[in-house]
């Protein structure tokens, strides 16, 4: 990381986004074409500010004007709420999905050592509902309003995963609708929920080398044709090339189904174009997929994505994708500095030393968690 010690904490933390190719995306898409004031750049740095500290609206995220050390960081004194609100429904989200995927790719490139792990991507979505009145556009159901994000999620580290890839749609949208943006890269293995299950996108994954395990749906058409060996002390207790579909809806190619089942003891029917693979390493990957569950919690607990600071589709994108920049960002730290320490604390740290030198943030970082915090992490995730 730069060791330049004259520069803020919060500058520190914000320094990846602000490259060439930042500078130079927004020249060309003129997304600051006669803007005297509220740059793109001013203004993900409002929003980014925002995010740490939860502002409930923009008349606080126009308050924080009131500190003269983030005046010095923008280079204005005052910004009114209705300038915000233009703004925020005047970038376009595309360039801040840009920039979300340029800091995952940067994170995600440093993990090729987790071998089996860095080999997984985990399929997954999550619904954030929205009030009707406020928002029609956004309408799924009769009385509610709603946006689902779709995610591509990646392992850094044995037990972590970083969305790596998103896409945001109206809740009425169907997961099965975003796979071909989804899944698109060989050698790796695709893990997903039934809700993500088509038999025709199946066989292009079979004929384009890409794997998967997913659950089957209770209704599934299912006609065996061989058995294979269960190892001895295995959790599985099926495990069978299977042809699936009705005659009316087949799949072209022969798959492999197996019975396990989870850490609370369920049932699981599996399906896999993996025949390479032993029944339990299979088992083992659809189970890696939990770990979407922990970070859909965190997300939703500790970014700002559950109420919003514009009703537009574009302001509703904008704060999704500055979240998800937080999130990296934030990652981004961990990884570079090698901390033992959870992000939610860096997160505290920062917010606490945010127009500090940020050489006082790093030493704290640096610093070994304590034999009590430790005893009190273990108990908190045990």
């Amino acid at each position: 990381m730069d060791k330049d010690t004259l520069f803020s904490s919060f500058g520190k933390w914000i320094a990846p986004i602000f490259t060439k190719t930042f500078t130079d995306r927004i020249a060309e898409t003129r997304q600051d074409a006669y803007v005297k004031k509220l740059t793109t750049t001013a203004y993900l740095k409002l929003f980014l500010h925002a995010q740490l500290h939860q502002r409930e609206g923009l008349r606080s995220i126009a308050d924080d004007l009131l500190s003269q050390a983030f005046q010095h960081e923008l280079g204005f004194e005052s910004i009114s709420s209705s300038q915000l609100c233009r703004k925020n429904n005047g970038v376009d989200p595309e360039l801040l999905r840009h920039v979300f995927e340029q800091l995952a790719k940067k994170i995600v490139s440093k993990y090729t050592a987790l071998g089996d792990r860095h080999a997984i991507k985990i399929i997954d979505s999550t619904t954030v509902s929205l009030c009707l009145q406020t928002y029609k556009w956004a309408q799924f159901r009769k009385t509610k309003a709603g946006i689902k994000l779709h995610l591509r999620l990646a392992f850094v580290g044995e037990d972590d995963v970083l969305p790596e890839f998103a896409t945001i749609t109206p809740a009425k949208k169907n997961d099965r609708t975003q796979m071909d943006s989804l899944i698109d890269e060989e050698g790796v293995t695709y893990v997903f929920d039934r809700g993500y299950v088509d038999y025709k996108a199946f066989d292009s994954y079979s004929e384009r080398g890409i794997h998967f395990v997913t659950r089957l749906k209770n209704n599934a058409v299912i006609e065996p044709i061989e058995s294979f060996e269960i190892p001895t002390g295995s959790l599985v207790t099926m495990d069978e090339r299977v042809r699936i579909g009705s005659s009316q809806k087949r799949a072209k190619h022969e798959f492999r189904m197996i019975e396990t089942s989870d850490s609370e003891g369920n049932q699981l029917i599996l399906v896999t174009n993996h025949f390479d693979r032993t029944s339990d390493e299979i088992s083992a990957m659809y189970r890696s997929r939990w770990v979407i569950e922990t970070f859909f919690k965190w997300m939703k607990q500790h970014l700002r994505i559950k109420r919003f600071y514009g009703t537009s589709d574009r302001a509703v994108h904008n704060q999704i994708w500055i979240g998800l920049i937080a999130f990296c960002l934030l990652v981004l730290v961990k990884q570079d500095t090698k901390t033992p320490h959870s992000l939610l604390q860096l997160s505290r740290w920062l917010n606490v030393l945010l127009w500090k030198p940020s050489e006082h943030w790093l030493n704290r970082i640096h610093r070994p968690p304590s034999r009590k915090s430790t005893g009190r992490k273990r108990s908190e995730s045990s």
